[in-house]
């Protein structure tokens, strides 16, 4: 299992390292001149030409890529070009916002998709089951901004019960840290508990009717035993890797929740980066955003030798 481990995590710099090329292309790409937006419309040629040499950019693209790189490997992620401020530090003082929102979005997922999961799998065929298939299916089709507005006009408007915007720091009190993130955390859950859903009943449907299954019936266990200890943890190998990939997408929908709700996270910031051309920030956003996801992804296929002693031993 170490060797496996050392190997995934090896694994990750040559991806990594493609993620960060690819990036730098795009946003190269991206039309329009930093140098122009930065000196202003007004600028002259030579202030232009000034600020384009002070910003590096008349560097040939791979000089301009190798020297990103090379700060980055050591926690650098360069400066903003509109106010200086350092990448790395902006990011550290947005991340904590976005956790916070995706690790509320996940758990509210949870909280949903598994009982509905587990009871659309026990009583298939019935009004329970395709109740849960319904949910699952509406739950993909609406768009996350759509539900957001929704639940501030229902909760924080007409029923004044939570903060309709803003966000509440976890050092000036849990339960308002709390109660501002319980919109946000549905809104952004919402499409993730439907596809969990479908997945978990899905894959406890079959597992269900595996041999293994009704041997341990005939064997006497409660029906209560027979769901949590042989059909949940075989049935959880798909579920775990669905959730895996859905933290990309909390990631992504995180940047339309924290606009809807006024949350300072990595979302706003990536959007304001958009809107300026700011080149370093696009670049350390995404690439943090690459390596989070990636991290998850080793946790997920560590978790697969936990869950299945084949994988284990293989």
């Amino acid at each position: 299992m170490l060797r496996y481990t050392v190997r995934r995590v090896l694994m990750m710099v040559p991806l990594l390292f493609l993620v960060s090329l690819g990036v730098f292309a795009l946003v190269l790409m991206i039309p329009g001149d930093p140098a122009i937006t930065i000196a202003g419309e007004n600028a002259t040629e030579a202030q232009i030409d000034a600020t384009r040499e002070r910003l590096g950019l008349n560097d040939p693209v791979l000089v301009q890529y190798a020297a990103w790189a090379g700060n980055a490997l050591t926690g650098d992620l360069g400066s903003s070009l509109f106010s200086n401020e350092s990448v790395t530090g902006a990011i550290a003082g947005r991340f904590p916002v976005t956790l916070a929102l995706t690790l509320a979005a996940m758990l509210i997922a949870l909280l949903i998709a598994v009982p509905a999961g587990v009871v659309a799998a026990l009583r298939r065929g019935r009004w329970q089951d395709r109740g849960a298939t319904l949910f699952a299916s509406v739950g993909i089709s609406l768009p996350n901004f759509w539900v957001g507005i929704l639940l501030i006009m229902a909760f924080a408007l007409a029923f004044p019960i939570f903060p309709a915007v803003g966000y509440t720091p976890i050092s000036e009190g849990v339960g308002a840290w709390a109660r501002g993130l319980v919109l946000p955390g549905i809104t952004l859950g919402t499409a993730v508990a439907a596809e969990i859903t479908r997945q978990l009943r899905g894959s406890l449907t079959d597992t269900l009717q595996q041999d293994f299954i009704r041997t341990a019936r005939a064997n006497g266990l409660s029906g209560r035993a027979v769901v949590l200890k042989h059909g949940m943890k075989n049935a959880a190998v798909p579920v775990v890797t669905v959730i895996g990939f859905q933290v990309g997408f909390l990631l992504g929908g995180s940047v339309i929740v924290e606009r809807v709700f006024g949350l300072p996270g990595l979302g706003d910031l990536a959007i304001r980066a958009v809107l300026q051309r700011d080149i370093p920030m696009i670049q350390g956003i995404v690439v943090v955003a690459a390596l989070i996801v990636m991290l998850v992804n080793l946790v997920v296929d560590l978790s697969y030798g936990w869950l299945n002693p084949k994988v284990r031993q293989a």
